[in-house]
Order: C-alpha cells, then structure tokens, then sequence
C-alpha cells in the first residue's frame, strides 16, 4: 500500500513498508511498532499482498475475456513479473524486512492503549474460559476511537457502570465545548428490561444522542452491535447477542463477531448503512434527559412493558455430593489410606466445606458400621447450627447430633456440636478423654492458633481430624498447617481457593469497585493493638465519608433500595452511626451486631430476604459461617490488612441464588502507609501473581476468574498503585539488606 505524504494522528494495524519508513523520517510524530508475530506472518503478508495485486490487476485493459485470462496469467506469475505485465500507474509498495506493523501514530510522550485484538483480523468472542474479554475490548476501542453508535435491546446501569468511566473521559469537551467522540445510541423498551438511569447516564454525556423505541409490540430489533469509527480508516465492529447488560458484557454464554474496516470492508460499510437506516426509522424517538416529557413517556413505557418477576427464595442443602465435592472427598480417603489422619480442607465460601464434612462423616460411618462419636467445634453458636441441620440432612436424621452452647446441657456427648468456649470451660477432654470421640471437625479452623484453640488441638486425640477454612491466611503470619498431617509437597489434604470456585462457576462472581475515600489511614497501626480504636476514631461520625458512601453507592446501581446489601462496619457506634445515615437516606436498615439479641440475629436477616428490609449493618457477626445467599451487594466500610477477613467478607456475597446474576462489592480507598499489601488482599480473591496484580491495577484486569470485574475510580487506583508499588520496592531493599548481612557474616 502506498502511504500519503504524511500519517493521520491515530491507530493503525500496518506491515511496515519503505514509503511508511520514508514518511516517518520526516514526521513530528512518533510512530509505534511492534514486531510481526511469525505465528500469523503468512496470513497477515497474503492479505497485505492482496490489496496491491488487487490494484494491479484492475489496471489491466481490454476485453473482458483477454482482461480476465491476462488477470489469471498474472496471478500465476505473481509479483516477479508484475512490472513486466502491466503498464499502471499504482506502484508497488515493497515491505520492509524484517516485517513490522504500525499500530499507532500519536503525541509523543502520550499513553495509547491497543486493542488485544488489532484493527485488520476478525474474532469470535465467545466468553469462555480461554475467550479475550468482550468487555476489556470494548473498553480499548471506546478509548480510541471518534465515533461510535450502538444498538442494543435494552441497557441496564449494570453494563454502563463497567464503561462509564470511558465514555465520561472520551466525550470530554474541548475550549470549544466540543466532544472529542460522538456517540449515537439506539435501544428499546422491550420487557421493560431498560433502565431508565441508564439512559439518563449516556444520554447526558456531551456529544451523545440517544433513541429509542417506545413499541412493545414491534420486536423486530433483536441486534447487538458497536460500530467504532476512526479517522485512520482502521474502524472496527462488533456483532452478537450481548446487550448493554451485566450478564451480556462479562458473565453471559454470549458470542460476539468482530470484523473490521481495514479486514472486512463490506461487512463493515453494511453495518454502518444499516445503522444509518434504523437511526432515520422515525420509530426511534430522540430521549433528553432533561425534557419532562420525553422522562415521563418513557417511564410509562417501561412500566407497560415490564411484567412482574416472582422467585422462589427457598434454600435447599444436596445430600449427594457434586463433582468438585466428590473430587475433595476422594482426595481425604487418599491421604487416609498413606496414613495421614489430621487433615485441613481448604475450601471457598459457598463451595459447601459442612456438606463435605458430612458426607465424609457418612462414608466413615458407612465403613465402620455405626455411627462414630463426633465432635464438631467452631467458635459462634450460628456456625453450630447451621452445620448440625447440615448433618441431619446428609444423615436422614432430625434427631441427629445435639447443640452445646450457653447454658445448654446435652442429654449425651456422643454427637456433640460445641462453642470451642464450652469445651474448654466445661474441661470435656478432661472428664471424657482426648480420644474419647472418634471423629472431630473444627470449623473455621484458621483461629486454632488462638490460645484456646490451640490448647484443644494440641489435646484432643481422635482417629480423624478434620478441619475446616475458606482462609488459612492469618495476619500474625503464623501457621496452622503445624496442626495437620500435610501432603509430601507441605500443602493443605486439600484445596479449592476461591479463585477456581469463581472461575469453575462454583460461586457467583464479584463486581469489585474501589472508591475514593479521603481519609488518611498512614498513622493506623495495622494488626496490631489499637488497630480497631484508631479506625473507629477516622469513620465514626464521619459525616462526609457517610455521604461519599452512599453517593459511590447510588452512582453504580440503579437504585440501591432494590438491592439486598450486607454492610460490614468496624465497630457497634460505627454501625449505629452507618444505620442512622442510610435511614435518613431512605434505605430501610437495621443493625445487627453480637451484642444482638436472638431473635433479631433469626428475624432481620429473613426480613431482608423478603425485602422488608434494603440493607443490614453488622460488625464482625456476618465474616464467617453463616449462609445469606440472597445478598446481591457488600459495602465494605471496615476497611482491613487482614486477608481472612477480606474474603470472608467478599464470600458472604459469592452464593448462587436465584436471579442473582452477581454481587456487587463497593470497597472505599483512603491514604495507607507504606506496608499496606493490596496485592496480597487481591491476590488472595483473583490467584493473581504480585506482578499480575501490579499490572492490573496499572493498565486494567484483564485476567480474572470468569464473570468477575474490578475497577478502580482514579484516586483509589493511583492510592492503590502508590502502597503497591511502595510495599514491592521495601521488600526489595529489605531483600538486598539481607542478602548484603549475610554475605557480610560469611
């Protein structure tokens, strides 16, 4: 192809040649390249090849029939006698050697971000597993492109709060008032599934103009597609069932065709006509968010077209086991059967660690002929009865076990669910005997390095040991593998981290946004004493971090008294204070803390579960052991070093419930000092290396368990990039003194 004297500022998907070497040389600008990958060489050298035989061979002259054979002996020759055969006046472009392909032209100095996929190639994204990702492509292109029109079905506040960000930076207006990119948008209000906080969002973008159809009736469009336009002649499309929609952009089983100007110009040229002609269709009527009519029309419409959804909220606990459990079990029978006895599961919350438990409780018993005398310790009465009606159902038995807690006394000990509290106080090993039961489960086993735990597990003596824990991770850094008879590599019996539950769809996923927070954490003393004082102290009362919360919160939902939201606090006064600020808001709220009686710790998570309640404020009741899977939002205002406790809080959201298509996380991001380790709480929910996790945080995520989205607001992020970067360069230098000591000792 031979190039202009000069390159439009912008990107570009070329193999290198001599005129574009020639036009660089002389340019201003800087030119990006980046090396041919010889995997696609000889794809990407065939169809730059073509476009100048094309042109050469349109020169030929004469009759159709000696044009044609001319053409065909040409082909067959191919370029080497090209300048013999022909007599045109479009040049030949040699390519340079080695090949390289231009990808941008642009200000010096200037960032540019590149789609994964580049602007000549079609793709089929089909969101599976090995799938680039629909939404992070997206993204890319929105950030680089003058135009773009968009036609989907429906839009909801889920799918625009993943790109709004781009869209508020692209359509940035000039000294001249002017948008950089324009964006056209076409939708509907079919079902009623439209958001109307979605469209006012795009609709009051500079430079957006928005359409819709008010026709229920008319369901003729069933399109998805973005078009992107550039001024290079590098424009792109994409094609698919994915609407404007949380399921559609990340979670859903969606296949979206890419093609694109440069690639597949015909298919591109249809697909902006075919635009234009629906964006003429007087069906589609302009929307203004800030005209009184065009809102109440289009909330009459959508309350028409809506229908009412009803869900059985019923919550049932298999007795059999599924695959991924089947696998864990086998894989205890297997270190059993080498001698190993006292073994530690690993397991996500919500991939079912009790029913596990009990199923190898069953198999035991099933082996042995009998019921073996059990003890099942963990440290919350809540954690005690759920796992006993967890039992009682894979048993067949409502009879099954007794609880011990309080004041309670069990009519037997021979299958006793207990408060390590009790235990201890009531002397049980003492006056039974540590080997007195034959089986012993101890859930929620990452505590057992706390002195009465680790005094019990010290003592008790059964013929199998289990224990139980979504995070082995404690923040002291000590061990509690000691504990357990290990497998010959050091690692857990067995493990199933929460990042492959997400990615095996075992859990529903997480949509984690990380808001700004303006308060200054540097001087807390993190897992250390005064630790929960000195937070108190910075959010209790604090009006303005109140308001912020509930503004992020209203910002990324459509409307947060829709929502099931759990909101984890940092002390009672802090939940007190949180409960009074969404009250006044309009979010129905009640609070919830140990000091709770027992009838509300039942009622008020049952009255969220019906909607007579929006949000439930809580201190440290809701980490752990207890199963509220309807919860669709977490508003994490405690916040935390402790990796535990982060995912235990994130975990309380992960549940399959039904129509549940994900859990929104709000985190809030202040100022930390320099060894606050975020890669280590993101490593932790994601599987992510440290420099995996650098990455993301730097240019976007763009590997993360299926169905899971992070993002971060500006300030959060660079505050995050800042204690990232400062805790990776400590340990760097702390690992340099140390190698410098020891050299220095030898």
């Amino acid at each position: 192809m031979i190039m202009s004297d000069k390159q439009t500022n912008g990107l570009y998907d070329l193999i290198g040649t001599r005129s574009l070497s020639d036009i660089e040389t002389n340019n201003s600008l800087e030119f990006m390249y980046e090396k041919l990958s010889v995997e696609f060489s000889h794809e990407r050298l065939a169809d730059e090849l073509s476009k100048q035989l094309s042109h050469l061979l349109a020169e030929f002259k004469g009759e159709a029939n000696e044009k044609l054979k001319s053409q065909i002996e040409f082909a067959n020759q191919l370029l080497v006698y090209s300048r013999e055969q022909i007599k045109g006046k479009y040049p030949v472009d040699e390519y340079l050697n080695p090949p390289q392909i231009l990808r941008a032209v642009h200000n010096k100095n200037k960032v540019v971000e590149l789609p994964n996929i580049g602007l000549s190639q079609p793709w089929l994204f089909t969101a599976g597993k090995h799938s680039p990702s629909l939404l992070n492509e997206l993204r890319t292109e929105l950030a680089s492109c003058e135009k773009v029109d968009i036609l989907v079905s429906f839009i909801m506040v889920s799918g625009i709060r993943k790109i709004i960000d781009i869209l508020r930076n692209i359509t940035s207006t000039d000294s001249g008032s002017k948008s950089q990119t324009k964006i056209r948008v076409i939708t509907t209000t079919y079902m009623g599934a439209t958001q109307q906080k979605a469209l006012n969002q795009l609709a009051e973008l500079p430079g957006c103009e928005v359409r819709i159809s008010h026709s229920g009736k008319r369901t003729r469009l069933h399109a998805k597609a973005w078009i992107f336009e550039r001024d290079t002649g590098f424009g792109s499309a994409y094609v698919g069932s994915a609407n404007l929609s949380e399921s559609a952009m990340i979670n859903g089983l969606e296949w979206t065709v890419k093609f694109t100007e440069n690639g597949q110009k015909s298919l591109y040229s249809r697909a902006q006509a075919h635009f234009e002609t629906l964006w003429m269709d007087s069906e589609f009527q302009t929307y203004d968010p800030n005209n009184e009519e065009h809102v109440e029309r289009l909330r009459e419409s959508l309350q028409r077209e809506s229908g009412t959804k009803t869900y059985s909220f019923g919550h049932f606990i298999d007795i059999d086991p599924r695959p991924h459990q089947t696998e864990i079990l086998e894989q205890i029978a297997d270190e059993r059967s080498l001698g190993r006895m006292r073994n530690l599961l690993v397991a996500a919350t919500g991939t079912g660690k009790t029913i596990m438990a009990a199923l190898d409780y069953r198999r035991i018993a099933k082996e042995q002929g009998g019921q073996p005398r059990l003890l099942f310790v963990a440290h919350r009465k809540e954690i005690l009865e759920q796992s006993i009606h967890t039992y009682r159902n894979v048993m067949r038995d409502n009879d099954f076990g007794e609880l011990l807690y309080g004041r309670r006394t069990p009519d037997k000990y021979e299958h006793l669910f207990a408060t390590i509290q009790i235990v201890q106080s009531r002397g049980l090993l003492e006056s039974l005997g540590p080997d007195y039961w034959q089986v012993v489960v101890i859930d929620e086993c990452h505590h057992i390095e706390a002195p009465t735990f680790k005094t019990f597990v010290e003592s008790v003596k059964p013929k199998f040991l289990l224990g139980l824990t979504a995070t082995p991770e404690r923040s002291d850094n000590k061990s509690i593998l000691q504990h357990f008879d290990n497998r010959e590599d050091g690692t857990p019996t067995a493990q199933l981290r929460l990042w492959q539950a997400l990615d095996d769809q075992l859990l529903a996923p997480f949509e984690y946004y990380a808001c700004d927070d303006s308060i200054d954490y540097s001087h807390v003393p993190w897992n250390h004493e005064g630790e929960k004082a000195a937070l108190d102290k910075l959010v209790t009362g604090n009006d303005i971090r109140a308001k912020a919360i509930i503004r992020a919160w209203d910002r990324l939902v459509d409307n947060p008294k829709a929502c099931k939201t759990l909101v984890f606090c940092v002390s009672v006064a802090h939940a007190e204070f949180m409960e009074r600020k969404l009250n006044d808001f309009g979010i129905v709220t009640k609070i919830v803390t140990g000091d709770s009686s027992d009838e509300d710790r039942v009622n008020i998570p049952r009255q969220l579960e019906k909607g007579e309640l929006e949000a439930v404020v809580t201190v440290n009741l809701y980490n752990e052991g207890i199963d509220l899977p309807f919860v669709d939002t977490l508003l994490l205002l405690r916040p935390t070093q402790s990796i535990s406790l982060f995912q235990q809080q994130i975990g309380r959201g992960l549940r399959h419930f039904q129509g549940k298509e994900s859990c929104l996380v709000v985190d809030f991001v202040g100022q930390y000092r320099e060894n606050f380790r975020f890669d280590l709480l993101y490593s932790s929910i994601t599987g992510l290396s440290k420099k995996e996790v650098l990455d993301g945080v730097d240019n976007g995520f763009g590997k993360l368990p299926a169905g899971c989205h992070i993002q971060l607001e500006k300030k959060a992020r660079e505050n995050i990039l800042s204690s990232i970067k400062l805790a990776i360069n400590k340990n760097w230098k702390n690992l340099q003194e140390e190698l410098l000591r020891t050299h220095q000792g030898l």
